[in-house]
């Protein structure tokens, strides 16, 4: 694990940054108060201690921001990190997009030093979960799992319907996992027992989060097809989903969603409502990494 060394920030763009100490890193924006927040996929830039020590040891008298990054690291080879790496600082998650950048004009340390570290070894990320981001924080390292997406719906298939469950699903669950496969299909056993099987088997995702077909309407099959594909059951995922949803509405009580193990995929029943589907998302997610690490033995994996 590495650390968080300088929070740096400028008021405009071209300028050098100043260490603050600590910042507010905005999804989708990048760092409250900096020129740079909000650009495309180059929300958030980071520089490593260890390449502004390069430039020094060429004469120059830098430090951290001075580059224009805003967050300098220490201890993280970040240059050579993998697109789409998450990693966690404090409550914040952050996702890598791009290694280095084209510089269009020289800048005054390149015509000082004749080289400059920034657009060889920065990097740049968006943030997928907001939080506070201050001096000496740990980064940690996430493992990525691949998410798949099922909607039961007769009308969501024939395109009578918008998906917006789906959608909210796709958003909550951006800070962990990569969409696979998304897939709108008719309240029909075998149709949604093919689609996990498929999901589970071939495409080998780690997490099937259905949404609708879990209440006492005859098509309503969700369940029967998630127990007859399943191996081992999870029964503490849909009773602490209806304990938590009872304490909105009695009705909670009338779901029929489960949850079990398929192989190594996890397939959680969510209701079909987005405004249900965004609640029962909230009762899972603080465990759902920890069950994913354990499920897929990637927990070991994500240090670097």
């Amino acid at each position: 694990m590495g650390k968080v060394v300088a929070v740096c920030t400028s008021p405009k763009k071209g300028m050098r940054k100043k260490n603050v100490g600590q910042g507010m890193l905005l999804v989708d924006l990048g760092l409250k108060g900096d020129a740079h927040a909000g650009f495309a996929h180059r929300q958030v830039s980071l520089l490593a201690l260890e390449s502004i020590e390069k430039m020094k040891k060429m004469g120059l008298d830098v430090g951290p921001g001075d580059f224009a990054e805003n967050l300098t690291t220490q201890g993280i080879d970040l240059v050579n990190l993998p697109i789409g790496t998450r990693f966690k600082i404090g409550e914040a998650v952050l996702r890598v997009t791009q290694i280095g950048k084209e510089c269009h004009t020289r800048c005054a340390i390149y015509y000082q030093a004749g080289d400059c570290v920034m657009p060889k070894e920065g990097i740049f990320a968006e943030v997928l979960k907001g939080g506070e981001v201050k001096v000496d924080n740990e980064i940690k390292f996430l493992p990525s799992y691949k998410l798949g997406i099922v909607t039961a719906s007769d009308k969501g298939a024939r395109g009578e319907r918008e998906d917006e469950s789906g959608r909210v699903i796709k958003d909550k669950l951006r800070f962990l996992a990569d969409v696979a496969d998304y897939r709108i299909v008719p309240d029909e056993k075998e149709e949604l027992k093919k689609a996990f099987i498929e999901l589970a088997d071939e495409k080998k995702v780690d997490l099937i989060l259905t949404t609708g077909g879990t209440g006492f309407s005859p098509r309503d099959v969700t369940p029967e097809a998630t127990i007859e594909v399943i191996d081992r059951h999870v029964p503490g995922i849909p009773e602490a989903i209806r304990w938590q949803s009872y304490q909105i509405t009695p009705k909670a009580m009338l779901s029929r969603g489960t949850a079990g193990i398929r192989g190594k995929t996890l397939i959680i029943n969510l209701p079909g409502s987005p405004k249900a589907v965004s609640e029962c998302l909230d009762v899972v997610l603080p465990v759902l990494d920890h069950g994913l690490e354990i499920l897929t033995g990637q927990g070991g994996e994500c240090a670097r």
